[in-house]
C-alpha cells in the first residue's frame, strides 16, 4: 500500500511584505561620479531569515531532485551532479563570446566533438548547435527546408503531419507560413493510403517522430520516407523521443532528411522549468551547406567558426548556442559511451512496458502494440465513477508523484501518458504504480476534490492558463 505523503506547507509571505523596512545603503561601492537615482530596494533582514525563507519555499515546491516525474513525451529525468559541477568551473562560465577564437580552442574543441558525436548517434551528415531549444530547432529545420527549396525553385506551401504530432509541429510550421495537412493514424500508426494521398507536388516536409507519440514504433518508416520522396519533398524528424532508439537505429537509417535534438532531455538536463534548452539540427549531406551559421571547423589542428557555407539561412540566435547545456550533453555522452547510450534506451523501453504491463487491466490501453520508452492509457472508463483522468492526476499528488502528461496526444481519450525514463529503479515504479492502484479503489469524492496535502489545493487550470500571476507583483495588482 502506497504512503499517503504531505508537502511541506508554510505561511510564507512576500519577502518585501514580511520585512518592508529596506536598509539605507551609506557604502556607496559605485564611483562617486556614478550616483543611483534611489535607494536599492533591499528589505531589512539578517542572512539566516533569508535562507529560511527560500528554504521553505524549496521545500513547498516538487522537483526533479526530489521526486519522480513521469511526463509522457517530456524525458523529466535526474540530471547527474557530475555535469553540473563542470559547468560551474571557471573555465566554463568566465569566457566570452566575443574573446578571440585562439583563447577558447578547448570550448570550440567540445563544441566541434559533440557535433560530431550528435552526428553520429543520428546518423546524420552535419550537426548545428545554434539553436535554443527544440521548438527553436524545429523553426530551423523549416527554414532550411523553406530555402532548399527556394533555391530550387520550387513553391511548396504544404507540411504533412500526423494527427499525434507533438503540438510544435504545426506552429513551427505556421509560424513560416505553411499550410498543415494533417492525417489520420490507423492502429496507432501513420495510414500509409493517407499519407500517399496528402504527399504530392506542394509538400514541402513530414514531420514525424519515431517512435511516434503513443510511443509505438513505426514500422513502415522506409516506406514512409519512400512515400515523401518520389513526391519531391523532405523527410523531418522530431527529435522528442530518440532516447528510445539511440543504438538501436536511427533517424539516418530511416532515410530522414533533417531533424533536431532535444539535448535537454535525451542527454541529460533535464526538460521543463523554463529552461534551458538545446535545439541542435542535424541534416544530410544534401542539406550541409544550408546550417546556420556559424557551425565549429577544424583545420591545421586548430578550431574556427566557419561562417563560408554556401547555401545558409544564416544566423538563428546569438553567438553560438546555449554552451553550457552543450557541455552536460556533451560531458554526458562521454560518460555514458555508445554502449552506455544504448542501454538508456533499453532501459528507458524496459520500464515503460513493464508498468504498462501492470496497468493495462486497470485502465484501457488503446492499440495492442508493444511501447518503446512511453505508454498511453485511456481514463474513459472512470466516467462511470464520476471521474476524469484530471482528477486522478491531481489525486497522484497526495501520493508524492508528479502526474503524468494528460489529455495528450488528442486522438486518445482521457489520456494519461506515462515515460518513466531509464533512471528510475524498480521500487519507484512500483510505488507509482501502487499508488494509482490504491487511488482507482478510493471513495470518488475524495479522488475528485484533490489534491489534499499539498502546500496549494486544486488550482483553476483554465484560468491559470488565461490570466497567469507569474510573480508577486502581479499578484498584488490582481488583489
Amino acid at each position: 500500500m502506497s504512503q499517503i505523503y504531505r508537502q511541506a506547507r508554510y505561511p510564507v509571505h512576500d519577502i518585501f511584505q514580511e520585512h518592508s523596512v529596506e536598509r539605507e545603503v551609506t557604502d556607496n561601492p559605485l564611483p562617486d561620479n556614478i550616483a543611483r537615482r534611489e535607494a536599492p530596494r533591499i528589505p531589512d533582514m539578517p542572512e539566516y531569515e533569508v535562507i529560511r525563507h527560500f528554504t521553505r519555499l524549496s521545500q513547498m515546491n516538487y522537483g526533479v531532485d526530489s521526486g519522480f516525474y513521469p511526463l509522457g513525451s517530456c524525458t523529466m529525468k535526474f540530471n547527474p551532479k557530475y555535469a553540473e559541477l563542470l559547468c560551474r568551473e571557471t573555465e566554463a562560465v568566465d569566457i566570452h563570446p566575443y574573446q578571440p577564437e585562439d583563447t577558447v580552442q578547448g570550448t570550440l574543441m567540445i563544441m566541434y566533438e559533440l557535433q560530431q558525436m550528435l552526428a553520429e548517434i543520428s546518423g546524420m551528415d552535419s550537426v548545428s548547435l545554434q539553436p535554443a531549444a527544440g521548438a527553436h530547432g524545429e523553426m530551423t529545420g523549416l527554414l532550411i527546408v523553406n530555402e532548399f527549396f527556394r533555391k530550387k525553385g520550387e513553391e511548396r506551401n504544404e507540411i504533412i503531419l500526423p494527427d499525434t504530432a507533438h503540438g510544435t509541429n504545426p506552429a513551427s510550421a505556421g509560424m513560416l507560413g505553411y499550410k498543415t495537412i494533417e492525417i489520420p493514424s490507423r492502429d496507432g500508426c501513420v495510414d500509409m493510403k493517407a499519407l500517399e494521398e496528402a504527399a504530392g507536388e506542394n509538400t514541402a516536409a513530414f514531420m514525424l517522430t519515431n517512435p511516434n507519440t503513443l510511443g509505438i514504433f513505426e514500422e513502415n518508416a522506409l516506406q514512409v520516407a519512400e512515400i515523401i520522396h518520389d513526391a519531391g519533398g523532405l523527410l523531418y524528424y522530431d527529435g522528442a523521443n530518440l532516447n528510445a532508439i539511440m543504438g538501436k537505429t536511427s533517424p539516418g537509417r530511416m532515410d530522414y532528411d533533417i531533424m533536431h535534438f532535444n539535448l535537454h532531455k535525451t542527454l541529460s538536463t533535464p526538460h521543463g522549468g523554463g529552461g534551458p534548452g538545446s535545439g541542435p539540427v542535424g541534416v544530410s549531406k544534401e542539406l550541409s551547406s544550408y546550417l546556420p551559421v556559424p557551425v565549429v571547423g577544424r583545420a591545421k589542428g586548430r578550431y574556427y567558426l566557419d561562417y563560408s557555407l554556401e547555401n545558409t539561412i544564416g544566423r538563428i540566435k546569438g553567438f553560438y548556442g546555449n554552451w553550457l547545456v552543450l557541455l552536460r550533453a556533451y560531458a554526458y555522452i562521454l560518460r555514458e559511451g555508445s554502449d552506455g547510450l544504448t542501454a538508456v534506451s533499453e532501459r528507458a523501453v524496459l520500464n515503460s512496458n513493464y508498468m504498462r504491463k501492470r496497468l493495462e487491466n486497470v485502465l484501457e490501453l488503446p492499440y495492442g502494440q508493444l511501447r518503446k520508452h512511453e505508454f498511453v492509457l485511456s481514463g474513459s472508463g472512470l466516467k462511470k465513477k464520476g471521474l476524469r483522468t484530471l482528477d486522478i492526476a491531481k489525486r497522484l499528488l497526495d501520493y508524492g508523484y508528479h502526474a503524468p502528461t494528460i489529455y495528450f496526444p488528442l486522438i486518445v481519450e482521457e489520456a494519461l501518458m506515462i515515460e518513466p525514463t531509464e533512471t528510475e529503479r524498480k521500487e519507484t515504479l512500483d510505488g507509482f504504480v501502487d499508488a494509482l492502484l490504491s487511488i482507482l479503489d478510493e471513495d470518488p469524492e475524495t479522488v475528485r476534490t484533490a489534491p489534499h496535502n499539498t502546500a496549494v489545493k486544486r488550482v483553476d487550470d483554465a484560468q491559470a492558463s488565461r490570466d497567469p500571476v507569474l510573480s508577486y507583483r502581479m499578484r498584488l495588482n490582481a488583489k
